[in-house]
């Protein structure tokens, strides 16, 4: 039932509108306030261990992979390589790598080519196959044979490229909410030109990353701790227009280079750690009105995909978002090694 309205004074109202003006000022300030440009290659953001650069030929054109490669004090005789996602760098991995290195593992932190403190080149064409092939260089230059190969939403897609790719090298995969689960055009999301993805990617500000984070990935809670993060991302996009190209290369990479077809060739142990109040649905926004209402968000499509993987385990946090190991490390750290000691 609806009640009667109230009146409220005049300056009563002004004074709550004001309030809420100056919080929103405070909680969701303004590009020019809060960013400052940190370089194409987050040269002037520092990292959790020493960065290490890898040199790479892409395409025409000379580059490098940068990484970090950190060994425990008490080596189990274990390795991980930690894969990060799209709106994500090596650095965010600092709260589970630690617990792994407290338990004997020795971490490899990649920054993907394209991202981060990795090459940006803009004649390069992107693929997951590039990414793939230069992460088991990587491991090997470093003589790691073998590691068990974690991977967060655009970096879960990766890791079963990767997988499918190199399997001799993957001791078992850990997917947490992975973008790739099904192929979205098959669903019917149209293909966006890159130059208009482009474009899109140079409207990118502090603001719309915070929103789209607070939105998609933290179900509205918002911490104080996650604005680095996006500070990091902001400062980037602030520093040149390689970054919003190579955002865009990615984009184009994630919808033309489906792997769902290929889920029940993951033979090896997998396991899909699925925070399920995430809504990350890659495709919505460009997706006509009658296909996006029937996309579905990662937590949808995750019982059916491990069901297709010979070997997998689906683990779910029912009160986490996209990036379980932002928003709750002690959780996700815990049910991780648990997973990793088995």
């Amino acid at each position: 039932m609806i009640g009667k309205a109230r009146s409220v004074p005049f300056v009563r109202c002004c004074a709550v509108v004001a309030a809420a003006a100056l919080l929103a000022a405070y909680s969701s300030p303004s590009v020019a306030e809060t960013v400052q440009p940190l370089g194409v290659d987050l040269e002037r953001f520092e990292y959790p261990w020493p960065v290490e650069t890898m040199a790479v030929r892409i395409g025409r054109s000379d580059g490098h992979m940068a990484f970090m490669d950190v060994r425990p004090e008490s080596p189990n005789g274990r390795s991980v390589v930690l894969l990060h996602g799209k709106n994500f760098c090596g650095a965010t991995w600092e709260s589970t790598a630690k617990a792994l290195l407290g338990v004997g593992y020795r971490v490899l932190i990649p920054d993907q080519v394209g991202f981060c403190k990795s090459s940006k080149p803009e004649d390069a064409q992107y693929s997951f196959a590039m990414m793939a092939h230069f992460t088991r260089a990587l491991m090997d230059q470093r003589e790691m044979d073998e590691a068990v190969i974690v991977g967060h939403s655009t970096g879960g897609m990766l890791a079963m490229h990767f997988a499918l790719m190199y399997p001799d090298a993957v001791d078992r995969l850990v997917l947490i909410n992975p973008l790739g689960l099904t192929d979205r055009m098959a669903e019917g999301v149209p293909y966006v030109p890159l130059s208009r993805l482009i474009e899109q990617e140079r409207q990118t500000s502090y603001d719309s990353i915070r929103q789209y984070q607070l939105d998609t990935y933290y179900h509205g809670e918002w911490e104080p701790r996650y604005d680095r993060w996006v500070r990091m991302l902001a400062g980037q996009y602030a520093s040149g227009d390689a970054v919003a190209v190579a955002q865009a290369r990615t984009s184009e990479m994630i919808l033309t280079q489906p792997v769902s077809q290929h889920l029940e060739r993951l033979t090896m142990p997998v396991a899909l750690m699925i925070g399920l109040l995430d809504t990350t649905t890659f495709g919505k926004g460009q997706a006509p009105d009658d296909v996006r209402r029937r996309l579905q968000p990662i937590p949808s499509l995750a019982p059916a995909a491990a069901a297709r993987m010979p070997n997998a385990e689906l683990i779910t946090f029912p009160h986490l978002g996209h990036s379980p190991q932002v928003e709750a490390p002690d959780t996700f750290e815990r049910r991780l090694l648990e997973v990793l000691s088995d």
